[in-house]
């Protein structure tokens, strides 16, 4: 199923299609000067000096570093030849013309912040370091695993490394150059190997239905600094999948290999300390509610219809959970809460293609169509 190219190859032909990815006016900001609000959302202060401020725990990590080193490779452009955005600028969703209704963005609702981030955008720059309601954080974007994370980034910025490992976005923190593939969000190079990111949840979901949910949203305009054409995808394209995003096959080996799905079907993923647990996206969507585990601790997965997209949430073992089946609330202990906000702590949930869930988390469950 794999197939032996490059992603410089395929950015190359993005560029013969359109003639417009070479030409970057800006140059790429070293380290986010920022300062005097590097605060995070729980008050206490982050590390200004020493790499992005460390997560109260970590996710699994199912290889040894030595292991996820040895087989990480360059993915074709060399370290900052896909540039991050480190000056965003936004618009107002009444000032976002070049956005269609049916595009994907990647949504992030953070205290007072509301912001969408085009993926046509994020396609050609796998990162924006941003400030969201006082915070600095990254928004992070690799298109050959289709995997969208925040990370809490301190005073420091995010940049691409180019290199991959299971097909995944290695970044590197501008302060202290460790490595950290995007889905582990931890680090497996440098002085920081071992220490894992503080995430927070994206949503990947339409242009209109953001919109619809949030009519105050800012959104991450054209006005990066950079010359691109934003209305080319180098891979494919998602509305209808193309490309990349429609064949099974993949650029570059996986760690491992699980047919229990086709390497490109999307999960939703939960990973804690102790293990993985996943699910099948369209499977979801028509369960409404699937109860999962990961070790000692339920999990319910709830489909949101307004956004098709889904969350997790950490539930007590006791506390029934069930899909309404007349409208898109979710039943909890009887009351109906809206998916988006159940009364439980919410899981950090991810979306993936199912090869790059299970080339990092070989021993993950599943749940999905029988």
């Amino acid at each position: 199923m794999r197939t032996r190219h490059t992603r410089r190859a395929a950015v190359a032909l993005g560029v013969g299609a359109v003639g417009a990815l070479a030409g970057c006016l800006g140059g790429n900001s070293v380290v986010d000067a920022g300062g005097g609000d590097d605060g995070h959302d729980d008050g206490t202060e982050t590390p200004s000096a020493d790499g992005p401020p460390p997560a109260d725990r970590s996710p699994l990590v199912a290889y040894d570093a030595s292991r996820l080193r040895a087989a990480t490779v360059s993915g074709g452009p060399p370290k900052d030849g896909i540039p991050s955005v480190d000056e965003p600028s936004v618009v107002d969703a009444s000032a976002a013309a070049f956005l269609r209704d049916e595009e994907i963005v990647v949504g992030v609702a953070r205290g007072e912040a509301v912001r969408a981030y085009p993926r046509k955008i994020l396609v050609h720059h796998e990162i924006v370091n941003d400030r969201l309601d006082g915070v600095p954080v990254s928004v992070t974007y690799c298109p050959l695993t289709g995997t969208v994370l925040g990370f809490e980034r301190g005073a420091t910025t995010f940049g691409v490394s180019g290199n991959l490992v299971n097909s995944n976005l290695v970044m590197y923190d501008r302060a202290t150059d460790s490595r950290w593939p995007q889905v582990l969000a931890t680090a497996i190079d440098g002085p920081l190997t071992g220490r894992s990111l503080r995430e927070f949840d994206v949503v990947w979901t339409t242009w209109r239905q953001w919109r619809a949910r949030y009519p105050e949203t800012e959104v991450l305009s054209e006005d990066t600094g950079y010359v691109r054409n934003y209305g080319v995808d180098p891979y494919g394209s998602y509305g209808p999948k193309r490309g990349y995003y429609a064949r099974q096959s993949t650029m570059f080996e996986p760690l491992t290999t699980d047919d229990r799905l086709q390497p490109k079907t999307t999960v939703l993923g939960v990973r804690t300390g102790a293990g993985a647990t996943a699910v099948q996206s369209s499977w979801l969507a028509r369960e409404g509610v699937v109860d999962a585990a990961v070790g000692d601790e339920r999990f319910a997965f709830v489909h949101d219809p307004a956004l098709d997209s889904g969350f997790a949430y950490r539930v007590p073992a006791d506390v029934p959970v069930a899909a309404d089946g007349e409208d898109d609330r979710i039943r909890v202990d009887g009351d109906p809460h809206a998916p988006d906000a159940l009364p439980f702590e919410r899981a950090h949930g991810i979306e993936a293609m199912w090869f790059a869930w299970a080339g990092f988390y070989p021993e993950t469950d599943l749940h999905a169509y029988p």
